[in-house]
């Protein structure tokens, strides 16, 4: 952070509350605070810690999203256990309606995210799938399914979300061509680029699209102009964009453009 920056975030911390300013500290020790347990932490209504960050988000210091406060940056994700806790039900609202558009007797890549978690158990009900994961978490998942046959990537395991990466991944998921390729991304630009912040994940999310005959993006709104700074692909490459919520025209466009299917899983009979 540079000297400007700096005195800019001094001066913005002198604007603030005591509480604030610890709303802040916590966030950014953290990653990410639901606003229940802030209203718990602090002794007050959750109301008025909304509205304590609705300034900080206003004052570009936190970055709101739905159901509490989050540090955004295009070099650094949130920690694992506060992406879990984020959108709990619009994921699974999510994972259900990519689900839905799977049939029987599928062969599917899956990759590392806590959506595409939620599309394993989603998948779990479904009969006779050949799964290939460099997820140990949706590996997991699967396997209590007797009639679904799980082949788990080799390569380095994250000890803080249970994926796998690494240069024998990629070359693990070379091997295979399948049906379906189900994905998340960290941010999708404005210009339809999706994007991630890990180089060796995002290896393995290309060759999963190389490799998959549809590719199945799941999406929540809040990744709709999100940074990140690594390059994964376009929307061009996606045959399904699976969100909660309408994206804007710019985005609508695109997808028209490029002929995906959206599906909007808003929990609104259609």
């Amino acid at each position: 952070m540079n000297t400007t920056m700096m005195q800019n975030f001094h001066n913005q911390k002198e604007l603030l509350s005591k509480r604030q300013n610890k709303i802040t500290d916590i966030v950014k020790e953290k990653g990410f605070a639901p606003i229940d347990d802030l209203a718990k932490h602090f002794d007050v209504t959750p109301q008025t810690i909304r509205r304590d960050i609705n300034k900080l988000c206003d004052l570009g210091i936190l970055t709101r999203y739905h159901g509490g406060a989050g540090i955004s940056s295009s070099v650094q994700n949130l920690d694992y256990s506060a992406r879990k806790s984020m959108l709990p039900q619009e994921k699974q609202r999510i994972a259900n309606a990519a689900a839905a558009e799977i049939p029987d007797g599928a062969s599917i890549f899956i990759n590392i995210g806590t959506t595409t978690e939620e599309a394993a158990i989603a998948l779990s009900s479904l009969k006779g799938l050949k799964v290939i994961t460099n997820n140990l978490n949706v590996a997991m998942i699967l396997s209590s399914n007797d009639t679904c046959e799980v082949i788990v990537a080799g390569g380095m395991v994250r000890h803080r979300d249970k994926g796998i990466t690494g240069e024998a991944t990629v070359d693990f998921i070379r091997q295979f061509r399948v049906d379906y390729g189900i994905i998340g991304v960290s941010g999708i630009d404005e210009d339809g680029t999706l994007l991630d912040y890990d180089y060796h994940e995002v290896r393995v999310a290309r060759e999963i699209i190389s490799n998959s005959r549809e590719i199945f993006l799941l999406a929540d709104h809040t990744k709709f102009e999100r940074n990140a700074m690594v390059r994964i692909g376009t929307l061009e490459d996606v045959n399904y964009l699976v969100t909660d919520k309408k994206p804007d025209k710019k985005f609508r466009d695109l997808i028209d453009q490029y002929g995906v299917k959206l599906i909007i899983a808003d929990g609104k009979k259609q």
